[in-house]
C-alpha cells in the first residue's frame, strides 16, 4: 500500500508505560533480571532511526511499570489518555508502548474504550533496549508506520509485533522470543514491512462503546483443571461481581463444578462460561444448558479478554442477557 503523500505529515502520540521495550540491565547480552520501565519516552525515540521521517512525534508518559504490575486505575488513567490524544484534529493516530506480560488485556480494554476511528497500535519488546539485539526499536518504527497509515483507520486498537499486523480481539502471548504474539487464523491482519503496511483482512466484531468507568466491578478468572475442587469456585466468587470460568472443551463443565457455578449465579454473580483451548468456542446451550443456569457463553474470546468485556459490561449495568449480546457482538 502507498506511503502517506508528501502533504500531510501525520502526527503521531507516543504513549509510554514502561515494559521490556524500556527496560535497562547491566550489559548488552543481559536479557533476564532486567529493569522494566527504567528508560524514559525520549531516549527511546531517539533510539529509532527515522522515526522523524514517517510522523511529527507527540510523547507522554503516565507512568513506567512492569506490566505485571499495571493496576484497573491504570487501564482508566491509559484509555483516558488515548481518548484526549485522539481527539484532537491535529492527531493522526496514538502509539502505545506497554509491556508484553499482560499487553493483550490492555490491548482488548482499549478496543472496547477507545471509539475513534483513527488508529490506535500497541507494542513492546521481548529484549530489553540495552540488549544488542533489542526488537523494540523496529516494533516501535513500525507501530508508528501503522499508526500513521490510512489503511489501518477504523479497525479498532491493533498491536504490531515482529513484522505482524494483529487484532486486539484474540491475541495472546504464546511466546518469550522476539515473535511472541499470535492471534491464530481469527486476528492477524498483515503485516508491517519498513514504512508499508499491507493489510489483508478486517475486523467484523464491534469495537468501542464502552466508557470508561470510575470504578470497575469485580471480576476473577479461574481454569479448570483435572481433580479441581468445586471449592476453589466457591473461594472465587465470594467476593467478585463476576467470574469467567475457563472449562475443558467447549467450556464442559464436571457436576460439581455446574452446581457451584449455578449457585454462584443464583446469588447474582455473573458467571461467564469460556473454555482453556487456546483456539476454543464456547457455544451457548452446546455442552452446557446455558440459559437453564443463567450462565453466559463468551463465543471464542480468550478467558482474559471475556473479563475485560465482562467489567466493562457490568460497569454500566448490563444483566445476564445484555452481556450475552455482548459477548455475541464483541
Amino acid at each position: 500500500m502507498p506511503d502517506q503523500t508528501e502533504h500531510h505529515v501525520p502526527r503521531i502520540a507516543l504513549i509510554a508505560t514502561g515494559g521490556t521495550v524500556a527496560g535497562a540491565a547491566d550489559s548488552s547480552t543481559q536479557q533476564l533480571g532486567y529493569r522494566a520501565g527504567a528508560l524514559d519516552v525520549d531516549a527511546l525515540v531517539a533510539s529509532v532511526p527515522g522515526l522523524d521521517r514517517l510522523a511529527a512525534i507527540e510523547t507522554q508518559q503516565p507512568f513506567a511499570l512492569d506490566s505485571a504490575a499495571l493496576e484497573l486505575s491504570h487501564w482508566q488513567t491509559l484509555a483516558e489518555r488515548v481518548n484526549a490524544a485522539l481527539a484532537r484534529d491535529d492527531i493522526d493516530g496514538a502509539v502505545v508502548l506497554h509491556g508484553t506480560d499482560t499487553l493483550e488485556e490492555t490491548a482488548f480494554f482499549l478496543h472496547l474504550a477507545v471509539d475513534s476511528d483513527k488508529p490506535v497500535v500497541l507494542t513492546g519488546a521481548m529484549r530489553p533496549a540495552t540488549s544488542f539485539g533489542a526488537d523494540g526499536p523496529m516494533n516501535i518504527y513500525h507501530a508508528v508506520a501503522a499508526a500513521a497509515h490510512p489503511a489501518c483507520r477504523g479497525l479498532g486498537t491493533l498491536v504490531v509485533f515482529g513484522d505482524v499486523l494483529l487484532a486486539a480481539r484474540g491475541l495472546q502471548k504464546r511466546d518469550s522470543v522476539p515473535g511472541a504474539f499470535s492471534a491464530d487464523q481469527y486476528g492477524r491482519l498483515g503485516l508491517v514491512k519498513d514504512r508499508d503496511v499491507f493489510v489483508y483482512q478486517r475486523p467484523t466484531r464491534a469495537r468501542g462503546g464502552f466508557a470508561v468507568p470510575q470504578r470497575l466491578p469485580r471480576v476473577h478468572v479461574l481454569t479448570a483443571f483435572l481433580d479441581m475442587p468445586a471449592s476453589l469456585i466457591d473461594a472465587a466468587t465470594a467476593d467478585a461481581d463476576g467470574l469467567v470460568f475457563a472449562g475443558v472443551g467447549n467450556g464442559n463443565l464436571r457436576g460439581d463444578w455446574l452446581a457451584a457455578l449455578s449457585a454462584a449465579a443464583a446469588r447474582g454473580v455473573a458467571v461467564v462460561r469460556a473454555s482453556r483451548v487456546s483456539n476454543g468456542t464456547t457455544v451457548r446451550n452446546g455442552e452446557i444448558d446455558d440459559d437453564a443456569h443463567g450462565f453466559v457463553s463468551a463465543d471464542n474470546l480468550t478467558p482474559l479478554q471475556a473479563r475485560v468485556l465482562t467489567m466493562l459490561a457490568l460497569a454500566r449495568g448490563a444483566s445476564t442477557r445484555e452481556l450475552q449480546l455482548l459477548f455475541d457482538s464483541y
